[in-house]
């Protein structure tokens, strides 16, 4: 038979054609696009088209007026829109038999949705599913992040707040890479929601015609704002972003301040005309121009926030300048506007607006500016469950974390819980998360690594965006799923098998639990003027009251327990304790600590990819351990040092010392991990920050600058218990007597001179009874009872040197939220941004004037240059004590006078 060789080869040729035409029809994927393709929808399907080609399947895209029969071999995806279909908004539904998947919602976000969950699930298994039956919707309706366009300090001639967008002081923000790269993140992890923070972009992003001087930036640069705020909201829609706008009240452009002979900002100042007509109109000019984009409104920290000014700013400045800019546009459709329940009154601006505006929000923090307990309770939980109730939908807002940077947090467990809390306990159904640390130093993380390169925050801190992203897209999910799931997670980054990556997750979930319990149970304050990981002094331990306690974050943001001196309190009188008590967490955090650093450890020889990082959490954990084992030693060294107010017994100071001493031995520790892994604690670093120290000028940032605070701190105490041994008694900090400083009153005004009996107001009988030493002989002004609670104080003076004037401010008790009719508020940093701008946040004699029938007196003091000058206080009553030289020493401490007599302070032993 004679074989014919070129007939062989023909068929050899067909074979193998016929074979590969069947791998690849085998392998070819149809992408049926909806007849409305709308951008969102057709970047979804570009993101599962590469998941598919990255799985080796050929793909094609065919519009649904284009559908033809589905040829043998090829699979075909079908994505549909139906408006008709029962489904929650951004929900979808999934289905997938063998050769044919079918992606239905009733909404383009669905839509988008719906082909991540299929390309995620695509690259897991790299091939398309052939039996699948879904049907998922996002349980929160808004899931956010937001980016400060703010700095760690103050811009040269600003005030706080106030930075334009420029590229000299924001040159990430005009680097499209890394927009998208932000923007891909987001929807990675179905974020529909951008907040970008500012004081008043305004003046960055919109000329006006009535005041085309507002505009604070250049030609040049206002046009390069144009570009990328066009092409950010641009980017953000097609991943189903929207864009919202936070800004304060009332903040003016500097050049318009300026023209017109104001202030930037001031938050005593009414209502006045010709700022409410630039606000209306920047506004307006701001909707016409991007009217895709929301708008977050603060009433609060720059206006006085609670009383009728908000209300009528809201509704006859804000939305009137909404409504404006959609009338120039010829639009109906509100614009989304989202009022942030920040030192000011939200429920009754809502009720006041909601007849006004339909399409409302509201936002409000969840765990103040930090991040201390699941299930806010009292007044706190109430102010929120009261805002849920409106009918809108109520934003949680998970702020600051100043008590989490600059360490890596990312504990499922405790972001789970937290979010369950959001539902269950404030009835919140939105998030807005800010970044885990470094909020004013975006979008950089605080980590010094090799040849002075930057970590940026999206990429170190992955897993918490990832986090609180899943759960408020799904918050009761199986503990035990979610335990497999994050091992997963952990272990493809750092090429680990399921069962070692649980170690990562274990030094993770215990760490999660340091900050937020030593914070709840140790702490001052929720808010940013605490930076926790950097200590605290002793002082602030035994007297918070001294340093402004800010009581809400023991009686709200924290599970029912004890502070440290009330612990001290029962436990010296035999009273039972309640809840969570100081031993308790003293106890907790040394056991979360231990266990971290086991688990880490465990895993440290087996990591394999990514070592650099896996390093670097490390380094997190063991730094952990030294925070956790510095405060526990610290407030167990504080409990007997608060027992010796009680027993006068040496004995109790000495077992203090050695405990005080294995504090400052951890804080060492603590310095020397971070003195190579860390630029600085607190990314804000303005005199705003108060604890442990003051941070004017950057100071205090470190911990290698905070330990020798902590050294002098333990040898002034070893100082003064060695002269009580020897002696028995030692004198407290001497007090330097005040004397007055000249000055020129404007205005028909009286003096009186403080001593016993003096009467500090015109229209009322009260009188001092008892008063802090060094306060004998000063001058003060006296006031009218009656007129400073209608309409403040407004106190002008000609000084010919710098000085401070002492101002008295009365502590009623008053319910949370609660504005005292009667008495002034102290200057408060958690409400009030601007209360430390004549240096007069801090308490400088705590319990300083008794006055018989009347509250506890604390004075603080506000510094001014010389000159004319006017002190500005809102409407409440206080006390003008005196004017002092700005060199003056003005001694801080506790004099603790009571009309019940006079109470031991033990805080001179460390002072």
């Amino acid at each position: 038979m004679k074989v014919n060789i070129k007939q062989i080869i023909v068929g050899i040729l067909c074979l193998l054609i016929s074979v590969v035409s069947l791998a690849q029809s085998k392998k070819s994927v149809e992408i049926i696009l909806p007849s409305t393709s709308v951008p969102r929808i057709k970047f979804g399907a570009e993101r599962l088209q590469k998941a598919l080609e990255a799985a080796g399947y050929n793909t094609s895209f065919i519009d649904f007026s284009r559908k033809h029969n589905r040829k043998k071999g090829v699979k075909q995806i079908s994505l549909s829109l139906d408006t008709t279909i029962k489904i929650p908004k951004e929900g979808f539904i999934l289905k997938a038999n063998n050769q044919l998947t079918t992606l239905t919602a009733s909404d383009p976000t669905g839509v988008l949705y719906g082909t991540l969950e299929l390309a995620d699930r695509i690259a897991t298994t790299k091939e398309l599913p052939q039996l699948l039956d879904i049907t998922d919707a996002p349980e929160m309706v808004l899931r956010g992040q937001c980016i400060g366009l703010q700095k760690p300090y103050y811009l040269p001639g600003r005030d706080v707040y106030e930075y334009p967008y420029t590229p000299e002081t924001f040159p990430w923000f005009y680097d499209k890479q890394l927009w998208v790269q932000v923007l891909d993140s987001m929807v990675n992890n179905r974020m529909n929601s951008l907040y970008l923070w500012n004081g008043h972009p305004f003046a960055s992003l919109v000329k006006l015609k009535d005041y085309p001087y507002a505009v604070e930036v250049s030609e040049e640069t206002f046009k390069k704002n144009e570009e990328i705020f066009t092409f950010l909201t641009q980017e953000a829609d097609k991943r189903g972003i929207w864009v919202i706008q936070m800004f304060y009240n009332i903040i003016v452009s500097k050049p318009f301040a300026e023209k017109h002979n104001l202030k930037t900002q001031e938050r005593e100042r009414p209502i006045i005309p010709i700022i409410a007509d630039y606000t209306r109109k920047s506004i307006a000019a701001f909707v016409e121009k991007y009217p895709n984009v929301g708008l977050m409104v603060c009433l609060g920290e720059a206006m006085e926030g609670v009383g009728n000014d908000d209300i009528e700013w809201f509704t006859k400045t804000i939305i009137p300048g909404v409504q404006d800019g959609l009338k120039a546009l010829g639009k109906k459709e509100e614009p989304p506007i989202v009022l942030r329940a920040h030192d000011t009154d939200a429920p009754s601006v809502m009720k006041a607006a909601l007849p006004l505006y339909k399409n409302l929000y509201t936002v409000a923090k969840f765990n103040g500016e930090a991040l201390t307990y699941q299930r806010p309770r009292g007044a706190w939980a109430e102010l929120h469950q009261t805002l849920s109730n409106l009918g809108s939908v109520h934003i949680e807002n998970v702020h600051i974390l100043a008590n989490l940077e600059p360490f890596r947090y990312a504990s499922p467990k405790f972001i789970q819980e937290s979010v369950i809390g959001m539902h269950e306990v404030m009835g919140g159904n939105g998030l807005h998360l800010y970044p885990q640390a470094s909020y004013w130093d975006w979008p950089y993380s605080a980590d010094r690594v090799k040849n002075g390169d930057r970590l940026l925050q999206i990429e170190r801190d992955w897993m918490w965006y990832k986090a609180w992203s899943r759960y408020a897209w799904k918050a009761k999910r199986d503990r035990r799923a979610e335990i497999d799931f994050w091992c997963a997670q952990l272990g493809h980054r750092f090429g680990l098998s399921k069962q070692d990556a649980n170690n990562i997750l274990i030094a993770y979930e215990e760490t999660g639990e340091i900050a937020p319990k030593l914070l709840r149970r140790f702490g001052i304050t929720d808010g940013n003027r605490q930076t926790l990981t950097l200590g605290m002094l002793m002082s602030q331990l035994i007297n918070p009251y001294r340093f402004g306690l800010f009581e809400l974050l023991y009686e709200c943001e924290a599970p029912e327990g004890e502070m440290l001196i009330t612990y001290a309190d029962k436990e010296w009188n035999g009273v039972p304790h309640v809840g969570e008590t100081p031993v308790q967490v003293i106890q907790d955090v040394k056991d979360h600590a231990d266990k971290a650093v086991k688990a880490i450890d465990a895993v440290a020889a087996k990591v394999s990819t990514d070592k650099e990082e896996f390093e670097r959490i490390r380094s997190d954990v063991y730094a952990y351990k030294a925070l956790a084992y510095h405060f526990a030693y610290k407030a167990q060294a504080a409990l007997y040092v608060l027992r010796y107010k009680y027993s006068e017994d040496l004995t109790d100071l000495e077992k203090a010392l050695p405990l005080l001493e294995k504090s400052v031995a951890y804080y060492k520790e603590l310095a020397q991990l971070t003195k190579e892994t860390y630029l600085y604690a607190n990314s804000m670093q303005t005199q705003q920050r108060k604890i442990p120290l003051r941070g004017a000028n950057g100071n205090y940032k470190h911990w290698t600058e905070v330990l020798l605070p902590f050294e002098k701190e333990l040898s002034h105490f070893k100082h003064k218990l060695d002269s009580l041994k020897n002696n028995n008694q030692v004198k407290e900090v001497a007090i330097t007597p005040l004397k007055n400083a000249s000055v020129k009153l404007q205005g028909d005004y009286s003096w009186y001179t403080i001593d016993s009996l003096a009467q500090p107001f015109v229209d009322t009988l009260v009188s001092i009874k008892a008063y802090s030493k060094e306060l004998k002989g000063l001058k003060g002004v006296q006031m009218k009872w009656a007129s400073q609670i209608k309409n403040g104080t407004s106190l002008t003076f000609t000084v010919q040197k710098p000085v401070k004037v002492l101002v008295g401010f009365f502590q009623p008790q008053r319910a949370a939220f609660k504005r005292d009719t009667t008495f002034l508020k102290a200057p408060e940093l958690e409400t009030n941004a601007s209360a430390n701008d004549y240096g007069q946040a801090e308490t400088k004699i705590a319990n300083a004037i008794v006055i018989p029938g009347l509250p506890q007196l604390h004075i603080h003091s506000y510094d001014f240059k010389a000159g004319t000058n006017t002190l500005k206080l809102a409407n409440g009553v206080a006390l003008i004590l005196g004017f002092i030289d700005a060199e003056a020493p003005l001694q801080m401490h506790d004099a603790g006078l009571y009309e019940s007599g006079n109470r031991k302070q033990v805080d001179w032993l460390f002072e």
